[in-house]
């Protein structure tokens, strides 16, 4: 039920009860003004003096009226309590008596339809609010479907808002075409996939890209996710997958979307915990049922859309059925230019500001990243009072979103600033060093988010999709030149701080031996499972090697982390001048660019670089 519809409801109900309430109150009021309540002593007094005209006996009350207005002005009176010898002194007093009424409409309304419609009230807005709350909603409901349905004015996307992802635009036009003029499309015989599944990381775009089909095409857009399908009663997964597809045979062509299928869709092969899944399979089952049942030349179309690939059953992806899967990715470079200027569209940008840059800041962002991004480089800008978002804005709200929200009231002593000072420019230098290592952009000593005393910001100045040893070799120098430089100033007096740079740098060394294959005494096998390709896992607790071989990839983690350490320390002996002018002057200004501290631009291509590898 929409909003507004449910709160004119309401205010029907309301209504009502107001003027139920108003007419007790009124009879009530009547009632209580009237007739003055007297004790049955009281009323034979008054009987004996003669002054009861009239009145009507009940089972166990009296009510009459006087021939006179008692004191305070009233001349009805109501008695409890009937004498059996009460009618031959009416008699003898020549009081007119009625029988009082045994029944009626108006008793039998309020003594049998009211408790009626309280009990019904109390069922509406008690029950039934409680239990669309637990997600069943009304009995009557239990099996319809709860698909939101969309017209093309209700979407109000089209392919214009979708931007990055050009491939997965394509694929998706013959589904546009092909509702758009169904006969033509299909008169060399083709049909269009019964099913189209999307498919990539979390926030790239998927559901976007549904809306956007249904947005192009002018038709109908049921949007439902898979969770809603399963509920608590058994049969009622399956009743809403047969109600959806009834729905959308009968507002053909249209589109049905599923989101987050894996929900819906998961393997039923069975697992040592598998129990309690019978209707969860009954779904799928029926799903199943209905993609090989409809004819997709009626115009009904169905999109899915899923970060986990990997666990849906092997059924559901069979030809036939999901006939084609779309990769929606993270956007290239390209690709999130082109999303930043979908956005910007929408906030108002310096006029100097360049995007492509930006862009360049944002490699491994997916467009709801980068939607986030503008987003909070426009609160920076108000937050400073700007008359428009600059660039330095958009920095500011990079380091926000990768290093956390600075932390102003995590005030360090002067011995852990001094720490976390070099700490950083080890790893700063180290980078500047080595060849192959994105360039460093910032440094800074400033505490951000939950554990981080100070950052260190590399700008990668291109996408990269393939990493040989070398340069992994060097990440791992990188991460371990804050040790290193710890170790150098303070000797072996090391601090925690380089847990993070620990962990990281562990992984590393880990896929190197484990999955790449980069050490000959391991030899060039793979010894973890195959990744899952969107969400995936840490490596440490799936690598499946006997007891030796494991013991020979502990030695072989451990050897490449040493290497990398040594490279570091040795790097930052060479510059030692650098690494206690740039610690000194971090302390001054706690933050540092390329331009603020030379030292920490990239060397490539100069002599000491050269002379640096070929001591290392």
């Amino acid at each position: 039920m929409e909003p507004d519809a449910r709160k004119s409801q309401i205010m029907i109900w309301y209504i009502l009860a107001a003027i139920f309430g108003v007419l007790l109150f009124q009879q009530f009021w009547s009632s209580y003004s009237q007739v003055d309540t007297i004790s049955y002593s009281q009323f034979e007094t008054l009987l004996d003096q003669n002054k009861v005209a009239e009145v009507t006996v009940g089972p166990d009350s009296i009510q009459g009226t006087l021939k006179e207005a008692l004191p305070d002005g009233k001349k009805e009176f109501y008695a409890v309590r009937v004498d059996p010898q009460i009618f031959d002194k009416l008699a003898a007093h020549q009081v007119v008596v009625n029988g009082a009424a045994t029944g009626g409409l108006v008793q039998t309304i309020l003594s049998w339809v009211v408790p009626v419609v309280i009990f019904y009230l109390i069922w509406m807005f008690l029950f039934r609010r409680l239990a669309e709350k637990q997600g069943f909603g009304g009995l009557m409901t239990v099996g319809k479907s709860r698909a939101k349905v969309y017209v093309e004015t209700d979407t109000k996307v089209t392919f214009k808002d979708v931007a990055g992802v050009d491939e997965a635009k394509f694929e998706l036009q013959e589904l546009v075409a092909f509702l758009r003029d169904s006969k033509s499309y299909g008169r060399l015989g083709a049909r269009v996939p019964k099913g189209v599944l999307l498919v990539g990381p979390p926030g790239t775009g998927k559901t976007l890209l549904a809306k956007a089909v249904a947005g192009e095409a002018g038709v109908p857009f049921f949007s439902i996710s898979g969770s809603e399908f399963v509920e608590m009663f058994v049969g009622v997964g399956a009743a809403r997958v047969r109600d959806l597809f009834e729905q959308a045979r009968k507002a053909a062509p249209c589109i049905i979307f599923i989101d987050e299928l894996d929900a819906l869709g998961r393997s039923r092969i069975a697992g040592p915990f598998s129990g309690g899944m019978d209707e969860k399979e009954q779904t799928l089952n029926q799903l199943l049922a209905e993609l090989d049942g409809f004819d997709p030349s009626s115009g009904v179309i169905l999109l899915a859309a899923t970060n986990r690939p990997e666990i849906l059953d092997p059924a559901l992806l069979r030809a036939g059925r999901f006939d084609r899967q779309v990769l929606v990715d993270r956007p290239e470079r390209k690709g999130r230019l082109e999303i930043l200027k979908v956005h910007a569209r929408k906030v108002q940008l310096a006029p100097n500001i360049d995007l492509d840059a930006i862009a360049g800041l944002t490699t491994g962002f997916t467009g709801a990243d980068i939607a986030n991004l503008v987003n909070e480089a426009a609160i920076v800008a108000t937050r400073r009072n700007g008359e428009s978002i600059s660039t330095g804005d958009f920095t500011e709200a990079i380091e926000r979103i990768v290093a956390g929200l600075e932390k102003k009231s995590r005030v360090l002593n002067a011995e852990e600033r001094r720490r976390v000072a070099y700490h950083e420019m080890g790893h700063a230098l180290v980078a500047a060093t080595l060849p192959g290592v994105d360039p460093v952009q910032k440094v800074s000593i400033i505490p951000r988010g939950v554990g981080a005393l100070g950052y260190t910001i590399q700008r990668p100045t291109e996408d990269r999709f393939l990493l040989g040893k070398v340069n992994l070799e060097n990440r791992i120098a990188v991460l371990m030149g804050g040790r290193a430089s710890e170790q150098l100033v303070f000797g072996d007096d090391v601090s925690t701080g380089a847990a993070d740079d620990l962990q990281r740098a562990t992984e590393i060394a880990l896929e190197m031996v484990t999955r790449y294959g980069m050490d000959d005494r391991v030899g060039q096998r793979t010894y973890v499972p195959e990744p899952q390709p969107f969400m995936p896992a840490p490596l440490a607790s799936h690598v499946q090697a006997a007891e030796v071989t494991t013991r020979e990839i502990d030695v072989a983690v451990r050897d490449l982390l040493a290497k990398a350490f040594e490279r570091g320390r040795e790097i930052l002996q060479t510059r030692r001048a650098d690494l206690d002018a740039g610690a000194q002057l971090l302390l001054k200004r706690e933050t540092l660019t390329a331009d603020d501290f030379p030292p920490i631009r990239s060397a490539r291509g100069e002599p000491r670089l050269a002379e640096l590898s070929a001591a290392s």
